[in-house]
């Protein structure tokens, strides 16, 4: 993959996760860094971040589960761990932090 197309599926990701959270019922402050931080922010204090990582093209989430990389194969960004789906893994991490349903 070029780095052209690597920032368009990455940016993609981020627009997706920003639409999400900002129409979510809970109360989520979604607040992206530059171009490559995206910082979710709850009312218990927590946080999760997703960053890009362009010299290795991938996405890193930090999440209270943990610390995860994700990679672009067959057609979507997947665990380095277990394969997983990054938006599904998301939408799991939210909803745990932020007490409520948050799906993509």
């Amino acid at each position: 993959m070029t780095d052209s197309e690597y920032h368009q599926l990455a940016d993609a990701v981020f627009k997706r996760v920003e639409e999400t959270v900002d129409g979510a019922e809970t109360v989520i402050d979604c607040d992206r860094k530059g171009g490559s931080v995206l910082e979710l922010s709850f009312e218990n204090g927590s946080q999760i971040i997703v960053n890009k990582q362009a010299p290795m093209q991938e996405i890193w989430v930090a999440a209270k589960a943990g610390g995860f990389h994700y990679g672009w194969k067959d057609g979507a960004w997947r665990s380095a761990r277990d394969g997983s789906e990054l938006l599904a893994d998301l939408s799991r991490f939210i909803s745990e932090q932020a007490g409520e349903t948050v799906t993509f």
